[in-house]
């Protein structure tokens, strides 16, 4: 199992594939996979139980969903850094007939990729649909999503929500990138989230919140409790609070890295505060 400087490692290498592979094409969302980047590390590598032997049915292994699907480049670097596919492939990001497309997609096959996910607001829908078949199969392995939150302001999520507690969908986890920005600006000034740990609960979820959601260790920990209440009658919603950009400091606390690659002078920034640890593409 690995270590939390192993952890470190990994995700230190995964910030600079993610400014790389968005500079090499001028194009993509560095922000939210940034801060995305510790909670997806710790997931793949030391949390979910999953099969090296990729298959679309995913039965006896835990299963992760990526909602916010314009974060692909961190979910790429961790896949190949996982071993679901040759890291090299990763200098294919967003060129033309690549499995890695600018959102995920499952036409052309990629291994980790369960499903397409470019439009916003659907994933959760269709987590709790392969929970809810896991449970009929008498699969006891669970299902991981990760969401934005300015992509809570779709209503598919809310019928969703409600679902999962009337059906007692308890064999879930749903993550919240909770960092209060989105693509036009704060989640305040577009459309008001209010108080979402509320909301989950009066729709019958239990809430956790990690409050530094870019710290491995209390990652872990947040993961751990969220399984411990699973298999409990409810499903169970994390609310992780991060930092857009996180670990490259002109990026950080602002929303305008949302999806706007960095220049050249800007990507050797990046790359000099995060020194190459297991090996660039």
């Amino acid at each position: 199992m690995a270590t939390t400087q192993q952890l470190q490692d990994f995700a230190q290498q995964v910030r600079r594939d993610i400014v790389r592979m968005v500079h090499s094409v001028q194009s993509g969302h560095p922000g939210g996979s940034l801060g995305c980047n510790e909670f997806l590390t710790v997931l793949f590598q030391k949390v979910m139980d999953y099969s090296s032997n990729f298959s679309m049915n995913g039965a006896n292994e835990d299963l992760f969903f990526l909602s916010n699907g314009h974060i692909s480049p961190v979910y790429y670097s961790v896949l190949a850094r996982s071993g679901f596919f040759p890291i090299d492939e990763l200098a294919t990001f967003r060129k033309l007939n690549t499995r890695l497309q600018g959102h995920p997609t499952t036409h052309e096959g990629l291994p980790g990729v369960r499903i397409a996910s470019g439009s916003l607001g659907q994933g959760m829908s269709v987590s709790i649909g392969a929970a809810q078949s896991k449970k009929l199969n008498g699969d006891d392995k669970l299902v991981y999503s990760l969401h934005g939150d300015g992509e809570l302001q779709e209503g598919q999520n809310w019928e969703a929500i409600m679902y999962a507690a009337g059906k007692k969908i308890d064999n879930y986890i749903a993550t919240v990138d909770y960092n209060l920005k989105q693509i036009d600006g704060a989640t305040d000034d577009v459309m008001p989230l209010g108080d979402l740990k509320a909301k989950f609960e009066a729709f019958g979820w239990v809430v956790l919140e990690v409050k530094n959601g870019n710290d491995i260790e209390s990652i872990i920990k947040g993961l751990a409790e969220a399984k411990s209440l699973t298999g409990k009658g409810k499903p169970v919603c994390i609310l992780l609070h991060t930092e857009m950009g996180n670990g490259v400091d002109f990026m950080m606390h602002t929303h305008a890295w949302h999806g706007k690659p960095p220049s050249d002078a800007q990507l050797q920034d990046a790359l000099n505060q995060n020194p190459e640890t297991l090996g660039d593409f």
